[in-house]
């Protein structure tokens, strides 16, 4: 597969120019157990050399999943939910911490999630929250940051720095995969004209350029041509001038 990377190149080259650096990083959800899958996603991760974030469901997390990425020093492991099960009605977007259910329901199982991806894998795991079809609602907030969560990944760029006090949004902004009617790479001539647009408005000063600009895949879901699209995604940022980011 052959992409015209020129926006990018372009708009990074003046991102050169103007002596600007751009924070990146990395978040793959849904793993649950090693696979095939997975070994490509680690495999990628450790030849780009950005960590990735991998986004663990704990209600369904095998202790086999954590023999394999605990000694792994490019996989930062954070919190899925807690069983990526939809609660709200069938004509509302899905979401498992959705309002459809009381309050003190939804921070035991977020606080569980917590507890059990610990219990796996200790200090390993980064305190980053991030709700199943990346929707949470603002009242949720108050008690994530109460549960110890340090910060909260969603998509599309952030409107502030912080949710609540000592609660941060750190959201991705490039999917490369086009869901429905089927899981297969989107256009990817517009998802390189997104990028470049993107770019350009963090460098313009519209968009907050402190929040690391974030690739999220699902390796579970990938074709080959979603994994060769990953694999020129990072090779064509990692051509600007950019810092890699790692939740702590």
């Amino acid at each position: 597969m052959q992409l015209d990377w020129t926006p990018v190149r372009q708009e990074l080259a003046r991102w050169h120019n103007e002596e600007l650096t751009l924070p990146v990083w990395w978040r793959d959800d849904d793993a649950i157990e090693p696979t095939q899958q997975l070994e490509k996603l680690l495999e990628l991760s450790a030849e780009t050399g950005v960590p990735v974030h991998l986004a663990i469901i704990p209600r369904e997390a095998t202790k086999a999943l954590a023999e394999r990425i605990i000694g792994d020093a490019n996989v930062v492991p954070v919190v899925h939910g807690w069983s990526h099960t939809n609660y709200q009605p069938k004509t509302e977007t899905k979401c498992e911490f959705g309002n459809a259910r009381p309050l003190e329901i939804r921070s035991e199982q977020a606080a569980e999630g917590l507890r059990r991806l610990q219990t796996l894998l200790g200090e390993r795991v980064s305190a980053m929250f991030v709700p199943p079809w990346n929707r949470v609602p603002a009242d949720f907030f108050p008690e994530l940051s109460k549960i110890g969560f340090h910060s909260v990944s969603t998509c599309n760029p952030r409107a502030s720095q912080e949710l609540v006090p000592g609660l941060a949004q750190i959201n991705t902004h490039i999917d490369p995969l086009y869901w429905r009617p089927s899981k297969k790479l989107s256009h990817p001539e517009l998802i390189v004209e997104k990028t470049a647009r993107l770019l350009k408005k963090r460098r313009q000063g519209k968009l907050d350029n402190t929040e690391p600009f974030g690739l999220l895949t699902h390796h579970l879901a990938h074709d080959d041509r979603v994994w060769e699209f990953c694999r020129q995604f990072w090779s064509e940022l990692l051509e600007g001038p950019f810092e890699v980011f790692r939740s702590a």
